[in-house]
């Protein structure tokens, strides 16, 4: 098949550090091209791919203040859409929120869109997502489509990852981790919390977003003394392996819906259990009593720390590699591609 993967631009593919979506789209790009397809990846202009890579944006927009966002999101949904047209692909699936889907009638190729919790926590894009209902969509939990249940779902293909780059740990490790984007809507603020009354350390490892400043300032920094508490930083693949693997757990105790999570997913492949709010996807990706604990108050999470040696870490590998791989994640897309082609003849 001849793919075309519309991928976000926020950071490079894959992401240096922090990027969850361009980390997925990396990942599906490289497995399609093992399989023998022939991928088009539309990224970033400094993204390391197998497949055929094309760029309008140079730089990645999150390290680029001097690129207009609006300007070079159009000029990237444009170039996609212009190989569309000509035929270059079979199919274009869009990785970039609900944007292209105002120009998908004027093209023939079949455009799939993977929602990655758009119209789940952005309510703001559901009226396109509805004028646009009948088109093909993939959700990446079950959980994600109670935000526009009626939406085309034609599957639903969890997030995977390459088990090469988390190291199993068979010990637990002495700290508790907080891990992705520093938020409220994340936890961080409740992960501080669970470390206050549990008395053990936590080691933040976060991007603090613009729009995030003054809840870290506000919420987290009072708190930071390099001990107890401690802000890692951002963390590139070989710091995020060490630091998940050598933490006792991670605390995701979020307090929105999560469409996915995939640091509770790298978590479990390194064996470190997961302690996360029954919100969203945290029940489908955490197998309750087996690879962490879901919880529904602040409360619950500080008994579940107590209680972490009821976890085997080997069972935490094994879930993650029986169901979040990027081969099972390949498998799924290439079940929705045929079945979107199939459609057509």
């Amino acid at each position: 098949m001849r793919i075309g993967l519309l991928g976000p631009i926020t950071w490079r593919t894959p992401p240096r550090r922090y990027g969850p979506w361009e980390q997925v789209v990396a990942h599906l790009a490289e497995g399609l091209v093992r399989r023998g397809h022939e991928v088009t990846l539309f990224a970033t202009g400094d993204s390391v791919t197998s497949a055929r890579l094309v760029a309008v944006c140079p730089r990645p927009l999150g390290e680029s203040p001097d690129l207009d966002p609006k300007i070079y999101e159009y000029l990237h949904i444009a170039e996609a859409l212009r190989h569309a047209r000509a035929g270059a692909v079979d199919v274009l699936h869009n990785h970039l929120n609900c944007y292209p889907l105002a120009f998908a009638d004027l093209v023939d190729v079949p455009i799939v869109t993977t929602l990655h919790g758009s119209a789940l926590l952005e309510p703001a894009t559901r009226p396109v997502y509805r004028r646009w209902a009948h088109l093909p969509y993939v959700s990446i939990s079950d959980a994600e489509r109670a935000g526009l249940p009626e939406l085309r779902y034609v599957a639903t293909v969890y997030n995977g990852v390459d088990l090469s780059q988390f190291t199993f740990r068979p010990e637990p490790g002495r700290y508790l981790a907080f891990l992705g984007r520093m938020s409220a809507k994340k936890g961080a603020h409740l992960a501080v919390e669970v470390a206050r009354r549990t008395g053990l350390p936590l080691r933040m490892a976060a991007i603090i977003p613009p729009d995030e400043r003054d809840f870290f300032r506000r919420e987290i920094e009072p708190h930071l003394d390099g001990d107890r508490v401690a802000y890692v930083g951002e963390l590139g693949p070989l710091d995020r392996d060490r630091f998940l693997g050598q933490a006792l757990a991670l605390l995701h105790l979020c307090t929105v819906p999560e469409p996915f999570g995939l640091a509770l997913v790298e978590a479990q492949a390194c064996g470190t259990p997961v302690i996360g709010m029954a919100l969203g996807s945290v029940p489908e990706v955490v197998r309750h009593g087996e690879t962490g604990w879901v919880v529904h108050t602040l409360e619950e999470a500080v008994e579940a720390v107590r209680h972490l040696h009821a976890i085997d870490r080997a069972a935490c590998r094994r879930w993650v590699e029986a169901r979040f791989t990027v081969e099972r994640m390949v498998d799924g897309y290439e079940a929705v591609y045929r079945r979107i082609l199939a459609e057509l003849r």
